[in-house]
């Protein structure tokens, strides 16, 4: 991986991390517009993640059929 590639992760884990840390507070009325708005930006964020992670580190067939199979236990 070059200095440019971590350079690009580093930018967009640390986008994605702020969008998180800034999602609406829960409460007793939450306005659906607003947390409508914060949803997409930040499902924006983790597919750009994603994309990267995957053009950078792909992962073959058997290595991500193991991964669900941790996440669902």
């Amino acid at each position: 991986m070059t200095n440019k590639s971590v350079e690009e992760l580093t930018r967009l884990m640390r986008q994605l991390v702020s969008d998180v840390q800034g999602a609406p507070f829960p409460s007793e009325k939450i306005e659906p517009e607003l947390y409508s708005i914060w949803y997409e930006h930040v499902q924006r964020g983790a597919q750009n993640c994603f994309e990267f992670l995957e053009q950078h580190f792909p992962l073959d067939n058997s290595e991500f059929k193991d991964s669900l199979k941790k996440i669902f236990k």
